[in-house]
């Protein structure tokens, strides 16, 4: 048996393979449950499990956590304690890392970005069929670039990250600070002034996320994915009407951009 995990900023998610063969579904809060007691609970009840897969909304290297700004890291080093503890393989991988491959395959690209709006704002990108990583595997971390100073707090520490505007978690720090009683969704955010700022200044940064991915990687096929996006459509016909005022014209010339084609057993 297989298990492979979504570890997100939000969910943790799993599934359990037979022959490739879906036989069972997984899913707790984040906030709730450590990444490694909720892998554990689920050993407990499968023993002939023989290799764990993660996707993982964070930085990783060589097999350990080394940040998440949206989740508790509670063991570091998560592929050597299921080595020592359980004799179990565990591969782990940054979650934009993973989708960015699965959207190349599907598109057939060799040079293509994937960024992604959930909880977080995270980017993936292949260059000449190859995973952009950088030095310490931590290139592309484009939710943390400095954007505008705010009163803030981003799950990095710092308070001017542009994940800070464009997110799921900066959306409900903005509705917190500033006293609203409206559902953390864009469309929620429609109805009063405040909210609408709120929405206006997500889709700008949005917008500031797309033009730089664009104007620094000069991809052929730029992918809109993640939850907010799947959740509001709207934003990739937006995106692609304005992402003009927002990069270079060259790099924008031979670019496609396009919601996400990918679809996981996983996730239902």
């Amino acid at each position: 048996m297989r298990l492979a995990i979504d570890a997100g900023g939000t969910n943790l998610r799993a599934a359990l393979f037979q022959d490739e063969k879906q036989v069972d579904f997984f899913k707790e809060k984040s906030s709730k449950i450590p990444l490694v007691k909720f892998i554990e609970e689920i050993l407990k009840k499968y023993k002939q499990i023989k290799s764990i897969d993660i996707s993982y909304a964070g930085q990783v290297r060589d097999g350990c956590i080394i940040d998440s700004p949206n989740i508790k890291v509670d063991t570091p080093n998560i592929s050597e304690y299921f080595r020592k503890k359980h004799n179990i393989p565990l591969k782990i991988e940054n979650d934009l890392t993973c989708a960015v491959i699965a959207e190349a395959k599907k598109l057939k690209s060799k040079n293509i970005a994937a960024l992604y709006i959930g909880t977080g704002l995270g980017l993936g990108v292949i260059e000449d069929g190859k995973i952009l990583r950088g030095s310490t595997n931590m290139a592309t971390e484009i939710g943390h670039i400095p954007y505008l100073k705010t009163p803030l707090k981003c799950g990095c520490g710092r308070d001017n990250c542009l994940e800070i505007f464009a997110s799921g978690s900066g959306i409900k720090k903005w509705i917190e600070y500033y006293g609203l009683e409206c559902e953390p969704t864009l469309e929620a955010l429609k109805k009063g002034e405040k909210s609408q700022e709120i929405l206006q200044n997500f889709e700008t940064a949005l917008l500031y996320a797309v033009g730089t991915t664009i104007t620094l990687f000069n991809p052929d096929t730029l992918v809109l994915g993640g939850g907010i996006i799947e959740a509001n459509p709207y934003l990739i016909d937006l995106v692609n009407s304005r992402v003009g005022e927002f990069c270079l014209k060259t790099s924008l010339k031979n670019c496609k951009i396009v919601g996400s084609g990918i679809y996981f057993l996983l996730f239902e």
